[in-house]
């Protein structure tokens, strides 16, 4: 088995992966700040029932062994950007707040920081593990 392709490390992957595209749309979002017309995007929260269902397709399947089991049903991969309402928009049609921009920004970082980090100990405990 290939270290990388360990299930919590193809996850912890996929996550830094979705966080980096939020990242890209949001700052496109602060780039924008003031284009007219301009509306704020950003990215579908990640799902778990995604989530395994991505596991799924990738071949570490969730079997169904007893009836009692709770079926896993395919759902769907979509992590295209969505439109944010334009609750507020400024004279010029602009739905891009700042601040709110901002503070999504760092939520990101510091998730991705998070998320990285626990990636680098599970990598760690794996190499103690096979003696390295």
């Amino acid at each position: 088995m290939n270290l990388p392709d360990v299930p919590l490390l193809s996850l912890l992957r996929e996550r830094m992966t979705w966080l980096h595209q939020r990242q890209d749309v949001l700052s496109q979002n602060v780039a924008n700040v003031d284009t007219p017309g301009y509306v704020a995007r950003d990215l579908k929260a990640q799902d778990f029932s995604d989530i395994l269902s991505g596991e799924t397709t990738r071949g570490n399947a969730l079997a169904a062994t007893d009836p009692r089991h709770i079926a896993t049903s395919p759902a769907s991969q979509s992590r295209f950007a969505e439109e944010a309402a334009p609750d507020a928009a400024n004279p010029n049609g602009n739905a891009v707040s700042l601040e709110e921009e901002m503070i999504k920004v760092s939520d990101t970082q510091a998730q991705f920081q998070a998320a990285a980090n626990l990636y680098a100990k599970a990598m760690t405990m794996m190499k103690t593990a096979i003696g390295h």
